[in-house]
């Protein structure tokens, strides 16, 4: 048994060598149809897809739509679309409710063999009834009701005779059982919505619990693998199981792995609807979310995720995972896949005194240092151009290799300038600074002043040739690093970070006019950013992904 194999792999290839076959091993992956998939999802996707193809086994896309409330159509979309981004695929496409008339004919069955009944308490009185982790529950006043009046009375349930929190189904386990989901659980419930594919033919839908193993049992799944939280719904898993499974069939086996916590994000579905019906982000795609949307429209490949989430690894226990590793993934694949660009976002104007009037030079630059293929490509050069505000000091100390006034940096491809005067607005800001270049030190002429060593280089655009786009800056959606921790939806709400998102004019060369939505490219010195769905011909925008500065790297060596 390899030492490099997580301990699910270990599980399986152990269960293999003790006779199960191959050509059983079966896979799923069982999303709710509620709300988009989230960075935590990633990690359960490529656990369940690697190991299908690990073991060259089938895998189902099974939509677990038990809860017509909260079930859509554009969820179902969205999944398919995000598991497909990410690079995989599934053998077969199922629905919980394609088995809706099996799991209730099971429940008819152990309705006749005394293991279920028609419990008519309310939710609160099934509640207290339950008991506590320390004291044991007790029996329901109806538990004791004939076979033959709880079949009546769930055939009336199905036909719609009994309104909604009426009757429930509960299985017979026991009230006394140390795990509290073996306290006669509720199997269905009353609910009289129309479901997105059923339409109104039921108005009793199963239980989580009682659909999710029987699911399992009927697509013949061999492993079913799921986070933490459901470990202790392994025994009753088990149990359901054992009353209606055939000895000759595969019997599921499920096996729990941690869920993937990121700092400073929350991965509840529930929280993040809160935070996208209350408007505090944009929607399900907004670049601040943890969705795998949010994350496609921010600029993060596929790759980076799927890498981000190999480095994270499959553990048993619960932790927390920096932010910045699931960054430092994707300025790892970003430098090897985007081209270099200039972008100015907060510009401050050059006025270079000794270049000709009326001119523009077509200079060669390099679309990707990192890889020769990409080619290079024309940019403008003239007397007037933009660099950043903050790249200028009228006085600066040694420690500053940006441009001040009497020192010397180079523009990036191109020349080396000194800084000589600064002019000023009636109300003394800057209007421009007055530089002069050294014509024999262009980038790649081959001439000995063109190798001249500066300590400065900058990046730039030319005013004259340059366009204004919109730049959207990011930061942590939450100030707090552990936001799940909020007890309360006011409290998770004041976590929020305000300055999540920022929004600066800049300006770009023109090569820039033909990106479209999604392209990607490295903003020299700034970033990586990506064409936001939102532009248009007349106006681009650009999401930043992520910074140069690689925080997670630090962190290690530290």
């Amino acid at each position: 048994m390899s030492e490099n194999k997580h301990f699910i792999e270990q599980i399986i290839d152990e269960d293999v060598s003790n006779g199960f076959p191959v050509s059983k091993i079966k896979f799923r992956f069982p999303p709710e149809p509620n709300g988009f998939l989230h960075i935590g999802h990633v990690k359960a996707i490529c656990i369940n897809f690697n190991l299908a193809n690990q073991f060259n086994a089938p895998i189902i896309l099974r939509f677990d739509d038990t809860n017509p409330e909260k079930e859509e159509q554009i969820f179902i979309d969205a999944i398919k679309e995000d598991i497909s981004w990410l690079g995989f695929s599934w053998t077969e496409e199922r629905f919980t409710s394609d088995y809706f008339e099996q799991l209730y004919l099971w429940a008819e069955f152990l309705i006749a063999n005394n293991k279920a009944y028609v419990d008519s308490q309310n939710s609160s009185e099934i509640a207290v009834q339950k008991g506590t982790p320390t004291s044991p529950g007790s029996n329901s006043p109806f538990r004791d009701r004939t076979i033959e009046e709880n079949l009546k009375l769930f055939k009336e349930m199905k036909q719609g005779v009994h309104s909604e929190g009426t009757h429930v189904l509960r299985a017979k386990i026991s009230m006394n059982a140390n795990n509290m989901l073996l306290r006669d659980p509720v199997l269905y419930r009353v609910l009289k919505k129309e479901h997105p594919r059923t339409k109104s033919s039921w108005v009793v839908y199963p239980m989580y619990d009682w659909a999710h193993g029987e699911s399992d049992y009927i697509e013949q799944i061999s492993h079913s693998l799921c986070t933490l939280e459901f470990k202790p719904h392994r025994e009753l898993y088990n149990w359901f199981l054992k009353q209606i499974a055939d000895p000759k069939k595969t019997k599921p086996k499920q096996r729990e792995f941690a869920r993937l916590n990121l700092s400073h994000t929350i991965t509840s579905k529930r929280k993040l609807m809160l935070l996208v019906e209350g408007g505090h982000v944009s929607g399900w795609d907004d670049p601040r979310m943890p969705t795998i949307s949010g994350l496609r429209r921010r600029g993060y490949p596929p790759k980076a995720l799927v890498a981000f989430v190999e480095a994270a690894g499959v553990a048993k226990r619960e932790n927390i995972i920096e932010a910045s590793l699931l960054e430092y993934c994707a300025r790892e694949e970003l430098n090897k896949t985007t081209q270099r660009v200039m972008v100015v976002s907060d510009p401050i104007k050059l006025v270079i005194t000794n270049y000709p009037e009326n001119t523009t030079e077509l200079l060669n630059a390099e679309n990707n240092p990192e890889d020769p293929s990409f080619g290079s490509r024309e940019m403008p050069f003239g007397k007037e151009v933009f660099i950043e505000k903050e790249d200028f000091k009228e006085e600066a100390g040694n420690k500053f290799f940006r441009l001040t006034i009497g020192k010397e940096v180079r523009l990036k491809g191109a020349y080396i300038i000194s800084a000589n005067k600064v002019v000023y607005n009636d109300n003394q800001t800057i209007k421009e600074v007055q530089c002069t270049y050294d014509p024999k030190s262009k980038s790649g002429s081959g001439s000995e002043e063109s190798q001249r060593k500066v300590k400065g280089t900058l990046h730039w655009v030319s005013k004259k040739d340059a366009f204004e786009v919109e730049i959207r800056e990011y930061d942590r959606l939450f100030v707090e690093p552990s936001p799940g921790s909020a007890k309360t939806n006011e409290e998770l709400i004041g976590m929020l970070n305000k300055d999540s998102m920022r929004i600066l004019k800049g300006y770009a060369e023109p090569f820039l006019k033909t990106a479209v939505s999604g392209n990607k490219y490295q903003f020299q010195r700034k970033g990586y950013f990506v064409t936001d769905k939102e532009s248009t011909v007349n106006k681009l925008i650009f999401n930043k992904t992520v910074g140069l500065r690689d925080n997670w790297s630090k962190k290690q060596n530290n």
